[in-house]
């Protein structure tokens, strides 16, 4: 084990695979447009000549910076270059606002390391115990962690629970127009040929964050001056981040784990270290969502351990854990080999190289991420006239670059529009957005469980109540929403001020 772990050091010309990927992934993630699944597809593209070995440290490199770099364009522009970075822009782009872009990128470039080395480990020591807690999961407890993932974001965001639920059952709605994917029934599609195969949630996302953003500053003109950035800060501030390992300790673990569950990744995972840490962290220096160093520690730590935990799956059963690990298996496939419960045994020089890959990556990925964060920080201090446009003119491009459509062009707009009106009327665009991606798993695994349940509700009912899992998320959903009562809330705030006395 140990002699194919060192492959790497072996063969360094490895290694500049894996750095030459990782470079290429974090300034892909970090341009709006481009996803890491995207940038995956590229390379791949690239690699079909390749040895099998360079051609998976290229594939694994871009991953692992693409998943880092989302943060880049979260931070600066409020725009996150990838789904997993949207936790990100909550107090990211606040920290930007306040001249602190330098620091907040640091930050995000240390977090990202240790959470993605932590995730690395957890592959390589706990693969097969994840793997047995995945193979727990029915259909019904993934429609139920899909679903707990938008209500923790509507409970996180906004100042209104009821309009955080509205925008995340908006997207939900959203997310079902085009071809039904078990029947292939048009719904909501008014005989648009366009919409047949559904609305793109990155161009949903362009104009939910940066058109709506960028008409949101414009209109006010307090958010027209632009603030000095302090690149005094460019340093790691190891003592920041020794005070926060705990918390990104416990992050990575979330991450790590709710990676390793199919379907879900670093999406899923950041939202739920965001609400963990902050319901967990007392007296933060800065609340929540205004600059908050703790709102950048859970989802990056998070959503770089969820990689790690999205190859266990793919490793042990070859079902991929997330859409980039999916691109990874029809690479092994191409290079004739094959994954799942035979890799470890028939081909176990590549078991170990994926694992090095992951585990080594992460460490290259802190000089890599601190390279250039001084000009990335410049970016803040554009003025708003030229700054604006250009994230407008990002937006559009990004959105044809989806599918090279002029209709994907419009639903920017069109969503760039009614995101300005719903920032303008405090209703939170994250839970559209991530109601729009999380749709289809949580509609497939809905009528998966249903017909598990032979399409009777108190069946499934009954499987829920004697499913210990189940019943354990189903009820955290319950609390969840009796939490957002008004009288609960105020029972609550009661019974701590007696304790308190």
């Amino acid at each position: 084990m140990i002699e194919h772990l060192m492959v790497l050091f072996f063969n360094p010309s490895l290694l500049l695979y894996l750095t030459g990927g990782m470079i290429f992934g974090m300034y892909a993630g970090a341009i709006p447009g481009i996803s890491v699944t995207m940038a995956a597809s590229l390379i791949i593209s690239f690699t079909f000549s390749w040895s099998p070995m360079p051609a998976i440290a290229a594939i694994l490199g871009t991953h692992i910076g693409g998943v880092y770099g989302g943060s880049r364009s979260a931070i600066l522009l409020n725009v996150p270059g990838t789904p997993a970075s949207i936790a990100t822009t909550f107090d990211g782009y606040p920290l930007a606002q306040k001249g602190e872009a330098a620091h907040a990128l640091t930050t995000t470039a240390v977090q990202s390391v240790v959470g993605g080395i932590i995730g690395a480990l957890l592959l390589l020591l706990a693969a097969p115990l994840l793997t047995k807690f995945a193979l727990l999961f029915a259909a019904r407890d993934y429609f139920f962690l899909s679903l707990l993932g938008i209500f923790l974001l509507s409970g996180m965001t906004g100042k209104s629970y009821s309009k955080g639920m509205f925008c995340g059952f908006l997207g939900m709605f959203l997310g079902s127009i085009g071809m039904d994917q078990m029947t292939a029934v048009k719904r909501f599609t008014f005989g648009s040929i366009e919409l047949t195969s559904g609305l793109a949630a990155v161009a949903v996302c362009f104009g939910m964050f940066g058109i709506a953003e960028s008409l949101n500053q414009v209109s006010d003109p307090e958010n027209v001056t632009v603030k000095k950035q302090k690149l005094d800060k460019l340093k790691v501030d190891w003592k920041e981040t020794i005070k926060h390992l705990p918390l990104t300790i416990r992050c990575s673990l979330i991450g790590g784990i709710i990676g390793a569950l199919p379907g879900t990744g670093g999406n899923i995972a950041s939202i739920v270290a965001y609400n963990y840490a902050k319901k967990n962290v007392k007296n933060p220096e800065v609340p929540f969502g205004e600059g908050a160093i703790e709102g950048l520690v859970a989802p990056e730590s998070s959503n770089n351990a969820a990689v790690g935990g999205a190859y266990v799956p793919m490793l042990a059963l070859g079902i991929p854990g997330d859409n980039t690990s999916a691109i990874l298996i029809s690479a092994l496939y191409i290079h004739g080999v094959t994954p799942g419960t035979t890799l470890m045994t028939n081909s176990p020089d590549m078991y170990y190289l994926i694992i090095a890959c992951i585990l080594i990556g992460n460490i290259i990925l802190l000089p890599v991420s601190l390279s250039g964060i001084k000009i990335f920080a410049k970016i803040a201090e554009i003025p708003k006239e030229i700054l604006l446009p250009l994230i407008v003119v990002l937006c559009v491009v990004g959105g044809y670059a989806i599918n090279k459509s002029e209709f994907d062009v419009f639903v920017v707009l069109i969503s760039g529009f009614f995101g300005y009106l719903f920032k303008r009327h405090d209703f939170p665009v994250g839970s559209i957005i991530l109601g729009l991606i999380l749709s289809s798993l949580i509609e497939l695994n809905l009528r998966r469980a249903l017909n598990a349940a032979f399409l009777s509700i108190p069946e499934l009912f009954l499987q829920i109540v004697t499913s210990p899992l189940s019943l354990i998320l189903f009820l955290s959903i319950v609390m969840l929403t009796l939490y957002q009562v008004p009288a609960v809330k105020r029972g609550i705030a009661g019974l701590k001020t007696k304790k308190a006395k």
